[in-house]
């Protein structure tokens, strides 16, 4: 019964973590603009205020850390953090087309907590990021796509929680996009990595969750790398 209390409050938190509040909407950050004097392959991550990193230095947010990595690793791209507190599916569409009127090498997109907070139908949500995986594939076609998975807690209704849960990997499989299962894993309900508010994550949590979408993304960055300069040596 405790582990399974432990469980919910940490599926609470992760929805919780989205929830916009007049002082969270205040400190969310306009996305950046379009940025074309870069020569290096932009990943884009399109997201809520898990990816923005509400409460904390942005370059401690996981998109920041991302980069990082993929400094260490000797990888090639940088990244662009267009993350949106409170945003929901819908609304991260209505602002695809702006964001992708620059290239993109790869578009990560993290949404759908804020559809499951306010018990939006699931259809939408599904409908919603498959219009933006389609706006990519016709504005930047030879981008790369990762999908990161959301979930919602069994108190909504468990056919609620298994089609929300179901949606990503139906996208997933579909786009032929690689999947992060769920941001949040070992940091949604555990105290210590998240902020006095109980749901945003602190620099720590922000930490795991890099650790955790790290593995999905660094085989596509160098297979990436590798089919690049396979096309320039042609």
């Amino acid at each position: 019964m405790i582990l399974r209390y432990l469980f919910l409050s940490g599926l609470l938190a992760m929805v919780g973590a989205c929830e916009p509040t007049k002082d969270e909407a205040a400190a969310t950050p306009l996305p950046p603009p379009p940025d074309t004097t870069s020569q290096q392959p932009p990943i884009l991550f399109l997201g809520t205020s898990l990816t923005a990193g509400y409460g904390i230095d942005p370059e401690l947010a996981y998109p920041a850390l991302i980069q990082k990595k993929i400094d260490a690793a000797g990888l090639d791209y940088r990244v662009i953090n267009a993350g949106v507190s409170g945003e929901t599916s819908a609304g991260a569409l209505r602002r695809i087309d702006w964001l992708l009127q620059q290239p993109v090498s790869v578009l990560v997109v993290e949404t759908g907590a804020n559809d499951g907070l306010r018990g939006l139908p699931p259809d939408s949500l599904q409908a919603n990021i498959q219009s933006i995986f389609d706006r990519a594939k016709q504005l930047q076609p030879a981008a790369r796509l990762v999908l990161i998975g959301m979930r919602v807690p069994p108190n909504y209704g468990l056919a609620y929680s298994r089609r929300f849960a179901s949606i990503y990997q139906d996208l997933a499989r579909a786009n032929g996009a690689a999947l992060v299962p769920f941001l949040l894993e070992g940091v949604g309900g555990v105290g210590a990595l998240n902020q006095a508010d109980g749901v945003h994550p602190t620099a720590d949590g922000q930490r795991k969750m890099a650790e955790t979408v790290w593995p999905v993304l660094e085989p596509l960055l160098r297979e990436a790398e590798r089919a690049d300069r396979a096309e320039k040596a042609e």
